[in-house]
């Protein structure tokens, strides 16, 4: 036991780096405002299911979304899941269209019981991207042309994100209850750069914006989780979870200046800011039910008041937010013997979101449905997860592009009983 601790601690640490240091490049303008883009919340079997996990509880996921499901892990074992996806983005107007894709690690989490009615959990994901390219080039000609500014070039570029490590714990309080709590730590930095080049390059002077944002502090969220057997095999899970608002600490930096062709340089404009950040609060709350090792089915219901956040440089571009997740998982026969196909586990889900962003006073709306399989490895209950979802984003009003977002992830759900002592050498 102790070797496999060392082994999946030190995978941990080695992967670590390059998930923190990685970036998912799939060009989005909509993560040029607010943190970002905001990252859907789950596993890759929840991801499967439309992104529901709430009320699920099951002894070899770690289901982070509720911290109450931890108390679910199975004595004497350990769970290890690590996962990467790939997105692609394509982007319309009406005229034109844009496409980008890219692929990079997407969370850790581990797993344990320290009890039998109590187990811990931690890991590491993603809460936002940050990143994004435009460029646009005005002529002599074009509806946005002024004489008096000429023909130029506009640069917009961001990069960077905010991430999410927690640690918590869930304790079975009675044989049907169990209460949660994670330990959250936000941290990330966002950059943005704005750089406007004229035509007449030797003549004038250029301007260039660089904003900086970062965050860090430490929150918790809180979970609660009913599970009934309604007869034989069969089940009913409700669940909820909430995190309270929280003021971060906050670093913003706005530099603007204007150069020349010769490297002449004057600062414009140079702000710095250290005070908070305010992040809202969050509540979640779920059903599922299904037959034990046969079927699963669940919604979940997600409200956010991120119109009261605070963050630099958003000022009325920030909404509310509420959320549909619903999905479903069946197994033909999870203990085949002679089947592989009946015994991999079959996922299917959408959602229906408001996008936390406002832009021409207009709130972005998002929906999606999504696809998934878990399938088992020989003689383990380890399993390897893969998921599909197509997101759309879209608004009605003047100058709001469409984008079509397609997502596939695959992870390796590993799943052993560590805690046994051996009878024989």
């Amino acid at each position: 036991m102790r070797n496999k601790l060392i082994t999946i601690i030190f995978i941990f640490i080695f992967l670590y780096p390059f998930y923190a240091s990685g970036q998912k490049l799939v060009n989005s303008p909509y993560a040029r405002f607010n943190i970002g883009l905001l990252e859907p919340a789950g596993s890759f079997r929840s991801m499967g299911m439309g992104g529901i996990g709430i009320s699920l509880r099951d002894n070899n996921s770690v289901c982070f979304s509720n911290p109450a499901s931890y108390s679910s892990i199975d004595t004497n074992s350990f769970v290890f899941d690590f996962g990467l996806d790939y997105g692609m983005n394509l982007l319309s107007d009406g005229e034109s269209r844009h496409f980008s894709d890219d692929m990079n690690f997407d969370h850790l989490l581990m797993g344990f019981p320290v009890t039998k009615r109590l187990g811990v959990a931690l890991g590491i994901v993603p809460l936002s991207n940050g990143y994004y390219k435009i460029s646009e080039t005005v002529l002599e000609g074009d509806p946005g042309y002024d004489p008096l500014t000429g023909e130029y070039t506009s640069n917009h570029a961001g990069e960077g994100g905010m991430t999410h490590f927690f640690l918590g714990t869930g304790v079975n309080i009675t044989r049907n209850l169990s209460l949660g709590v994670n330990m959250t730590i936000l941290f990330g930095q966002i950059t943005r750069n704005n750089q406007y080049i004229f035509a007449d390059y030797y003549n004038v002077f250029h301007n260039n914006n660089t904003e900086r944002l970062h965050l860090n502090g430490i929150n918790f969220d809180y979970g609660v989780q009913y599970a009934a057997t309604i007869k034989k095999d069969y089940f009913f899970n409700a669940g909820a979870s909430f995190t309270s608002e929280k003021y971060y600490k906050s670093n913003y930096e706005n530099l603007s200046v204007r150069y020349t062709a010769y490297s002449t340089k004057d600062t414009l404009v140079y702000t710095a800011d250290s005070t908070k950040a305010l992040l809202p609060g969050t509540l979640r709350l779920g059903i599922s039910f299904g037959k034990k090792n046969k079927f699963t089915a669940g919604i979940d219901y997600i409200t956010s008041g991120w119109s009261k956040a605070i963050i630099h440089g958003s000022e009325g571009f920030l909404a509310d937010t509420k959320s549909i997740l619903f999905g479903v998982e069946i197994i033909p026969d999870k203990f085949s013997n002679y089947s592989f196909i009946k015994r991999i586990e079959y996922r299917l889900g959408g959602h229906i979101e408001d996008n936390y962003l406002i832009l021409n006073g207009e709130q972005i709306k998002e929906y999606g449905m999504s696809f998934g399989l878990g399938l088992p490895m020989p003689r383990s209950l380890s399993k390897a997860n893969l998921f599909f979802d197509f997101t759309r984003k879209s608004g009605s009003a003047a100058n709001l592009h469409t984008e079509n977002y397609f997502t596939m992830g695959i992870s390796l759900n590993l799943y052993d009983f560590w805690f046994l002592k051996q009878k024989f050498n």
